[in-house]
């Protein structure tokens, strides 16, 4: 394991602004790897990516099992999870061949401008339960093949078994190739380590995942520094489906849900969390149609409840809870969360519109097709209260680097911009 020199280690610990032992491990480990020269730029970035993926094929059933234990998905659900950090490392591989820096024309005789891009340095990824293994591994990758480090903080519920051995098969791949296993840094803890995580000038760009109030939060801590962050936060996905619509489509989407939260092991506390949103939706006038019911099984299961006659503006239908409640409406766009959206329907000019300036104003935008199973081939964040951040793929990998306009000036002269001449 590599360590740092001794008077380092003490110099770190005492100018450290968070916590306890903290101080002496994750952020300090990581940022000294962007000082240290061997380390500035590291080599054959993707062949190292490349190798964290066969790591995590390889354990692919193991890691799946783990978040179907630790976080209560069912197991094809965890070993899909793990599937897209195996599919981001590939992408992210090719991706390593094929980003350049484009050579602009200049207006001065003589000269040349280049748009520059470097790492930002240390990145902080502050993750959420729900998916504990996949919105990791789109940050951590499209990272490291850019020369950046990584400090992972994740959910309190999730970190027991799947940060730990994900972490570990990372740091294997790293140590095997001769690169500290600090490069991706782990730490554990509740809400003080990741506000530790926001407010240190040391990490240069925050990556949040989690919930609209405390993703507010985190932006604030960051923004007070003149920190980066990437918001990905609530989402509270509508379906909307036309007289047209195939209802063999609409009707298989709601069986699916079923079949998945049926199945799903859900904690305590999200089993208090139903009950609380269903007694908040019967005060706003709500009518249950069916469900509302703990299940009388071994473990923590609730039935999918489908709820009819709010009002667009009941502020339970505009809470995301994780639960499986579905609100019906005869029409709903209203939400403050632009996460995802889809929208059933035959006619192509409706279609059209629904992609068009005056349709969906999420950014996921689906037609004929629920709002889940994003793949890795397009970005994934969300508009309005979603936090506007995204991840995965397109171009998402430029909000991990330092963009710079450098002018060269090969010639003997030394002309002004816009014709200007001093006389």
């Amino acid at each position: 394991m590599w360590r740092l020199p001794h008077t380092l280690c003490v110099h770190a610990a005492k100018t450290s602004k968070l916590p306890g032992p903290w101080s002496r491990s994750a952020t300090f480990m990581s940022t000294l790897l962007i000082n240290q020269p061997q380390y500035a730029w590291l080599k054959e970035l993707g062949e190292i990516v490349r190798q964290i993926g066969d790591g995590l094929r390889e354990k692919i059933q193991v890691v799946g099992s783990l978040v179907s234990l630790e976080m209560g998905k069912i197991l094809v659900e965890g070993v899909g999870e793990v599937q897209e950090y195996v599919d981001i490392c590939d992408y992210a591989v090719g991706l390593s061949w094929m980003i350049g820096s484009p050579i602009l024309p200049s207006e001065r005789p003589g000269h040349a401008l280049i748009e520059q891009w470097n790492p930002v340095g240390l990145v902080g990824i502050i993750t959420v339960f729900n998916f504990p293994v996949a919105v990791y591994g789109w940050n951590s990758v499209i990272n490291l093949i850019f020369g950046n480090v990584c400090l992972w903080k994740e959910a309190p519920t999730t970190s027991l078994i799947i940060s730990v051995a994900v972490t570990k098969i990372i740091a294997r791949v790293l140590e095997d190739n001769k690169l500290p296993g600090a490069i991706c840094s782990l730490t554990s803890g509740g809400a003080d380590i990741g506000t530790a995580v926001a407010k240190d000038e040391l990490v240069n760009l925050l990556s949040f995942t989690g919930s609209t109030q405390v993703g507010k939060q985190m932006a604030l801590m960051v923004q007070e520094r003149f920190g980066r962050s990437l918001l990905e936060l609530g989402g509270n996905n509508a379906i909307i489906a036309f007289e047209d619509a195939d209802l063999n489509l609409v009707v298989h989407q709601l069986s699916s849900i079923h079949d998945e939260v049926v199945n799903r092991l859900k904690k305590a506390y999200a089993v208090s969390m139903f009950l609380g949103a269903v007694e908040e939706a019967k005060k706003e006038g709500s009518t249950v149609v069916c469900g509302d019911k703990v299940m009388d099984h071994l473990g923590n299961y609730v039935e999918l409840t489908i709820v009819t006659g709010l009002g667009h503006n009941a502020s339970i239908a505009h809470t995301q809870t994780f639960a499986p409640i579905l609100y019906v409406f005869t029409w709903n766009n209203d939400v403050k969360q632009g996460l995802s959206s889809s929208f059933f329907t035959k006619d192509l000019g409706r279609i059209f519109r629904w992609l068009g300036p005056k349709g969906s104003d999420c950014s996921i935008v689906n037609v004929n097709i629920p709002t889940s199973g994003a793949e890795i081939g397009g970005d994934f964040g969300g508009e309005k209260h979603t936090g506007g951040g995204r991840e995965s793929s397109s171009d998402t990998w430029k909000q991990y680097m330092k963009r710079s306009t450098c002018t060269i000036n090969y010639s003997k002269d030394l002309p002004l911009a816009q014709g200007i001449k001093f006389q």
